[in-house]
């Protein structure tokens, strides 16, 4: 049919997550992208409010919060900084805000033209959970649960997705 747009499936690949690991904020921050993760996947935890009127037979539910968290596991490996920022969190039992990373959700499914693709940036803190649970290789989990409110913008590239810059707001009309 003409005028008919083709859906295509999303691969998971086609997210992409990448961790600030300069310790540095601001807009010329550059992201490094989390690779070797075996686990990364993302739970809601929607908060709801629930009530029945009196003059209604059905119960109404809303969405008044989240408590949301990235459960992660990945096989560490020397040399690269996203591994060693998580193993030196969980093995030397860092607290507090040092124990907070920056991570920026990228949909390279949505580049434009320009290179440009939408992403969501938040703080989480790095909760640890195993290190060593495997006997193939050394492996650590554990989750991300926010500590911020999402922040979006775009993020943009210029080594294929091996790092990113990540700019708060809409993506500009070309």
């Amino acid at each position: 049919m003409p005028g008919t747009v083709k859906k295509e499936l999303v691969g998971r690949h086609k997210r992409l997550a990448f961790m600030n690991v300069s310790g540095t904020d601001g807009s010329s921050v550059t992201y490094t992208r989390m690779t070797g993760f075996t686990s990364l996947s993302e739970g809601k935890e929607a908060t709801e409010y629930s009530r029945q009127y009196v003059d209604e037979a059905t119960e109404r539910t809303d969405v008044v919060g989240y408590a949301t968290s990235i459960d992660f596991e990945f096989d560490r490996y020397t040399n690269d900084p996203v591994c060693e920022k998580l193993a030196t969190i969980t093995d030397d039992e860092i607290v507090g805000t040092a124990a907070q990373v920056d991570i920026v959700s990228v949909d390279v499914f949505t580049e434009d033209s320009t290179g440009r693709a939408i992403a969501r940036k938040r703080t989480y803190s790095v909760i640890p959970d195993t290190a060593g649970d495997s006997t193939d290789a050394l492996t650590y989990s554990g989750s991300f649960s926010a500590a911020s409110e999402i922040t979006k913008g775009y993020c943009t590239t210029t080594d294929k997705w091996q790092t990113c810059t990540f700019t708060e707001g809409e993506i500009p009309e070309e």
